[in-house]
């Protein structure tokens, strides 16, 4: 080794920088297996192969990785940048509008929004208000400690971490001071010395997860860390230190920047638990792909990636189990504590064991900061206040919920006196006078001074790359998305040429002549051709829309500037172009008769390439300045219509009105039209001289208001290049100039801010003093459920050696695995019962959510065997639709419909017919009192993420729905997952009160907190491979559970006040049965509890006495009318509620009837000719068939938006597919 690492130190600095000792053998022991390699050349099994051996333990070795790394650069004097960022008296504000009534969208809301400079010019202003989401919050984020941001939702937290990054909205008001180091935001650029990750996840589904993370770690680039390298190897060279080859090669290989493949993205991919599925398209709804889980720790890994040393993270556990988010922030722990990184983390519902890997908390609540300081003195303050975390509490569930108004009281310690409501200013007070407080504040007094700043700790460079390497990047990954989407462009070739092949027999030269009445027909299948290539380049506004948001990401961070992305996109649109023009003239051009000269060929062919890369063009850049589906449709069918009717075909130039022809000189169809006419009729063969002396071609070109100088041949080539340049400019300024699309505009109604105001009066006034409800009072109010106006038939289910079989994929019958069915359940029994609330566990892959689909009968595909029993009778599918309820994960609903509207649709549809409309009435309204929806019962569900009510709203609103259709049976897929630990147990709540109704709940659940876990009756607990480990009663505080397992030989007892679901996961898993070498699926077989088991299922299998089969007469609970009446009123709903969709018609209908009426005034009173009267033909055409056009596409991201929602209603047995299209019809 000594002499090969000589032989590399004799070597010039740039290239000693690349090369260094690889190890192929797994030990690292000998020297057989080593040799030296151009670090930048690593082959991709080389990469996967050397991360493999450097991290096999996540945890472990990732550390040690790091720690070497660290000892390495502080080995030669050498220190890491860091960077500590500040924030004093920092404030945003945010204005919103007031409306009367409800506060819904409407086309009167929006034409006032619209016109409100007019409005407020002639006094007649909308009401609005402004509210501070951030009020004077203050603070320090430090290097080498990890920072978690607690708070409940609406709170300010995705605010706080938005400005520490300069993230935030523009509309947004900024208060206050932000420094890196004593370097103010504008003296930096904190896009590339910090990054925000988002929590919500938007990628190029087309892009597999390694491509993804390649781009990303191209595009930031690599910082300092080619200079750190620099002047490690000097020192080290001068030293005579030789360092270990594994981080030697590491540090090297992710010190080159502009890799296409870097042994980096190999690094996060092992560390997040991405190598499984490195080499996936992440894929998006209409495209299979990762899952959700997998794409929020790609959304992560995107972002990480980069050399940057502060990272500011926003909620990156949705959807993750706790044993996965622990494993990530453990390694962001290692990351900030050996690498110095600075780190604010914010997670909704942190288990304890992930709560103890930070060391400073930041707790705030209504836009302010309650706490902020080391973790070891936050329940010290909140004691000093008068509030003691309960002994079997989870800290981080305890913080969130003392803050709340309505669960603060449990927390009182001084149970001598009365509890009074203590406000979030007021705890700020105390934070103020609180030691911690004191000392934040003393430090903040004390200003950090630039000059202690490393260099390489902030970026003051804009973007990573030159840009060569910067375009170099962009056009990779647009040839790779070409390729990804070869598919449609095959297909649209495909399309060309049929309609190339029917157009040549319309137009067949045998049945045409060169005359003057055929001239006619040859000038309308050239427009033919043009407008058919025009309209070829439309698929480009839907690509570009598609990816847009994806580039404001990218652009806000800095990857690349908008030309690196306009420019790719618009060279490699040119062989697409070729290939299309070229179909259509090779097929058409001698078929249908034109003139056979070669040159003339060419030129046809040429003409028709630029009108394809014109329009190509033109559409992309309708798509960067519209960005809406449904409006670029609509605006982009005007924009062909304005260029079809300026086109001198329809309407001809001459009869254009004198005051309206400079619009022929800015339509590209034009200057295609004349070019294609003078090829053809200035050809020899159009030669022939009249009686009128003038040539055959210029009488047909005169009579079509086309006749130029020979002069003008090669005009419309250079205005068709003209227009492809001016299109690709605006392009890339849309790009560089316009804003990332903007949430939706607030509305609130008078009277709720009322409310809201004169209720935060009251309770600075008037604090409540509360006391404990007694035991019996808090009985009667659980007992009202019981006494809901529609009563509830308690139904069991049974199951008894349930077992499901799925086809064996083919990629994995290509590695080698020889079964051609899989099994993923395997002897599956137990029972659910009315009044008692089971819960399904187990980790990922262990068939939760496939055995609940089984049982509940969503799985159409595969093989199931075994019995399944509804009250003692065999399950029927129809029958069992109408008395079961499903909530999916995700919560799919109609986003233009307010919350009551939502629960009302679905019990009109799905309630027994005989059901009077007062009782449905009431039922409704004790459902969303039950499910507690009464607060925003008139609040717009809206799309998630965008806009309308928050995810724990939406997952109470899915259970509504469900629950409104008087279900016996309800199945809850992850109904707490990616909510806060209050929201959660604000759902918990929701589902015990749905058990107090005597129906049988069942919950698939990941790792949920002490209180989910045991606000649950039963447990089924599963392993990989879909076998059951325990099925029986929790017990209180789990204590038959614990005995059960605690039972085992060998298993670990649990922790004092450790959570038992946390504990019992830990203790089942695959490394522990290979330790212990059993297996806890046999020892359940084999255990008492299994017997009992089996004895209730065999007792729940048998039908009571005098009791029937279910069975019902109609398929659906209403008539074929109701259903159709109610399908119309909720599209209606829809619809009206979606302005923009209905402006953007109105509009288009209207300009469109102003522009036809303009061009043809009084034409139809002066028909002279017959030009005059195709002009008024071609007209009404033109606009009849454009009418019908823009109505189709703009209609259809809705129907694409309500299409998932559709399957869902349809599978609960609301409606029948002739209803819905019906009332889709009708409306």
């Amino acid at each position: 080794m000594e002499l090969q690492w000589a032989a590399i130190e004799r070597l010039p600095t740039f290239r000693r920088l690349r090369l260094s000792l690889f190890d192929r053998k797994e030990d690292g022991e000998g020297e057989e297996g080593r040799r030296v390699v151009d670090v930048t050349k690593l082959e991709a099994l080389e990469r996967h192969v050397f991360v493999d051996k450097l991290i096999k333990k996540i945890e472990e070795d990732n550390c040690r990785l790091l720690s070497k790394f660290k000892e390495r650069i502080e080995k030669v004097g050498l220190e890491l940048p860091t960077v500590e960022v500040r924030y004093r008296n920092l404030s945003v504000e945010v204005e919103y509008e007031v409306v009367h009534g409800k506060p819904l969208p409407s086309l009167w809301n929006t034409l006032k929004t619209a016109f409100g400079g007019i409005a407020n010019i002639t006094g007649c202003k909308s009401v609005r208000n402004k509210i501070k989401i951030l009020k004077n919050v203050n603070g320090i984020i430090k290097p080498s400690r990890m920072t978690l941001l607690l708070g409940p939702p609406g709170c300010g937290k995705t605010t706080l971490l938005q400005a520490l990054t300069a993230k935030l909205d523009q509309s947004l008001k900024v208060e206050g001071e932000i420094s890196y180091n004593g370097y103010k935001l504008n003296e930096f650029v904190p896009q590339k010395t910090s990054v925000y990750i988002s929590q919500y996840d938007q990628h190029i589904s087309e892009m597999t997860v390694r491509e993804t993370l390649d781009f990303s770690a191209r595009c930031q680039g690599i910082g300092g860390r080619a200079d750190i390298m620099k002047e490690i190897s000097r020192r080290e060279k001068e030293a005579g230190i030789v360092p270990e080859p594994d981080i030697d090669t590491y540090m090297k290989a992710t010190s080159v920047e502009g890799l296409k493949r870097t042994l980096q993205t190999d690094y996060i991919l092992k560390i997040l638990g991405l190598d499984i599925c490195a080499d996936t398209m992440v894929g998006d709804a209409m495209r299979r792909g990762i899952s959700g889980g997998q794409k929020k720790r790609l959304t992560t890994g995107e972002m990480i990636i980069g050399p940057t040393k502060a990272l500011f993270m926003d909620e990156i556990s949705n959807g993750l189990d706790s044993s996965t988010t622990f494993q990530i922030v453990r390694c962001m722990q290692q990351l900030a504590h050996i690498t110095k990184s600075t780190m604010l983390v914010s997670l909704l519902q942190p288990a304890p064991e992930t709560y103890d890997l930070f060391d400073d908390i930041i707790l705030m609540a209504e836009g302010e900061i309650v706490y902020h300081g080391p973790r070891d003195n936050v329940l010290e303050f909140f004691e000093h206040c008068g509030f003691r975390c309960p002994p079997r509490k989870g800290i981080a569930d305890f913080l969130q919920e003392v803050v709340s108004e309505r669960d603060q009281g449990q927390y009182w310690y001084h149970k001598q006196q009365p509890h009074s409501y203590v406000s979030i200013d007021m705890l700020v007070k105390n934070f103020h006078e609180f030691h911690v407080g004191q000392k934040l504040e003393g430090e903040l007094s004390r200003p950090l001074q630039k000059s202690e700043s490393h260099k390489n700790a902030l970026s003051f460079s804009i973007y990573s790359l030159r840009k060569w390497e910067l375009f170099k990047a962009c056009m990779d990954r647009e040839w790779l998305l070409m390729k990804r989407n070869l598919s449609l462009h095959v297909f649209k070739s495909v399309q060309l040429v049929v309609t190339a092949l029917i157009t040549m027999t319309v137009f067949i030269r045998s049945r045409m002549n060169i005359d003057m009445v055929d001239g006619d027909l040859y000038m309308g299948s050239l427009f033919y051709a043009l407008i058919r290539l025009m309209c070829n380049g439309i698929t480009e506004l839907s690509l570009t829309i598609q990816r847009i948001e994806v580039f404001y990401k990218q652009r806000d961070f800095y990857f690349y500037p908008a030309w690196a992305y306009s420019v790719p996109a618009a060279i490699l649109k040119i062989p697409s172009s070729l290939l299309d023009a070229f179909l259509w003239t090779a097929l058409t051009y001698y078929v249908i008769g034109f003139s056979p000269e070669p040159e003339r060929f060419f030129y046809h062919f040429f003409l028709l390439f630029l009108v394809h890369q014109a329009s190509v063009s033109m559409f992309r850049l309708i798509a960067s300045i519209v960005r809406n589906p449904s409006i670029a449709s609509t605006f982009a069918l005007f924009i062909i219509l304005i260029t079809f009717l300026f086109g001198g075909f329809v309407i001809r130039q001459p009869s254009l009105p004198s005051w309206l022809r400079w619009g022929f000189w800015l339509s590209p169809l034009a200057y295609a039209e004349i070019g294609v006419s003078l090829n053809e009729f200035l050809a020899p063969r159009w030669q022939k001289v009249s009686s009128s002396n003038i040539t055959l071609g210029q009488q047909i070109l005169e009579s079509r208001g086309l006749y130029f100088n020979e002069y003008f041949y090669w005009i419309p080539l250079g205005a068709l290049i003209g227009f492809w340049i001016i299109f690709n400019i605006g392009f890339t300024c849309a790009l560089s100039y316009s804003k990332a699309p903007r949430r939706s505009r607030t509305i609130i109604s008078q009277e709720r801010l009322s409310n809201i105001l004169k209720r935060k009066q009251d309770l600075i006034d008037f604090p409540r003093a509360e006391t404990p409800k007694p035991a019996a009072e808090m009985e009667k109010i659980s007992n009202n459920y019981l006494l809901m106006i529609l009563p509830c038939e308690p139904i069991t289910i049974s199951f008894q050696n349930v077992q499901y079989f799925v086809d064996t994929p083919k990629i994995l019958r290509k590695q080698g695995l020889p079964q051609k069915r899989l099994q993923l359940l395997h002897d599956i029994t137990g029972a659910f019962r009315p009044g008692i609330l089971t819960a399904l566990m187990g980790v990922s892959g262990a068939g939760k959510t496939t055995l609940m689909d089984v049982l509940s009968g969503r799985k159409t595909g595969g093989i199931i065997e075994g019995e399944i029993r509804i009250g003692g009778y065999p399950k029927a599918q129809k029958t069992y639709a109408r008395i079961s309820g499903y909530c999916e994960q995700t919560d799919i609903h109609s986003p233009q419909i307010t919350v009551e509207e939502s629960v009302m649709y679905s019990a009109w549809l799905r309630l027994p017919a005989q059901i009077d409309k007062r009782t449905r009435s009431e039922f409704v309204a004790e459902v969303i009192e039950m499910i507690e929806l009464g607060e925003i019962r008139d609040e717009l569900v809206g799309i998630p993420g965008v806009s309308g009510i928050s995810t724990e709203q939406r997952k109470r609103l899915t259970i509504a729905v469900e629950l409104v259709s008087n279900p016996s049976v309800i199945f809850m897929d992850e109904p707490t997952s990616g909510l806060d630990a209050r929201a959660a147990a604000i759902v918990m709540r929701v589902a015990k009160n749905i058990v107090n109704t005597n129906r049988t709940v069942v919950c698939t659940i990941h790792q949920p907190s002490i209180d989910v876990f045991e606000a649950f009756d039963e447990l089924i607990l599963m392993k990989r491979g879909g076998q059951i480990i325990y099925s029986g009663e929790l017990g209180q505080n789990s204590s038959k559970l614990i005995e059960y397992f605690e039972g085992i030989p060998g298993v670990p007892k649990i922790k004092e006040n450790y959570n038992p679901a946390t504990w019992m996961l830990e203790v089942t898993g695959s490394s522990m049965e290979a330790r212990l070498g059993l297996d806890f699926a046999n020892l359940y077989r084999d255990s008492h509890l299994f017997q009992k088991n089996e004895e209730l299922v065999a007792r729940l299998g048998l039908p009571e006495q005098g009791s029937k089969e279910l069975h019902f007469s109609t398929r659906f609970p209403q008539n074929a009318w109701k259903q159709f009446k109610a399908c119309l009123w909720k599209q209606e709903m829809s619809y009206w509620r979606s302005p923009k969709y209905n402006l953007v018609r109105l509009i288009f209908i209207i300009v469109s009837s102003l522009i036809f009426g303009a061009l043809l005034w009084q034409k139809g009173q002066k028909i002279n000719d017959e030009q005059d009267f195709f002009n008024i033909l071609g007209s009404i055409f033109i606009f009849i068939q454009f009418a019908g056009i823009a109505n189709c596409s703009s209609v259809m991201p809705f129907v694409a938006t309500e299409r998932t929602i559709v399957y869902r209603e349809r599978f609960a047995g609301m409606y029948s597919s002739w209803a819905y299209s019906s009332a889709q019809v009708r409306r």
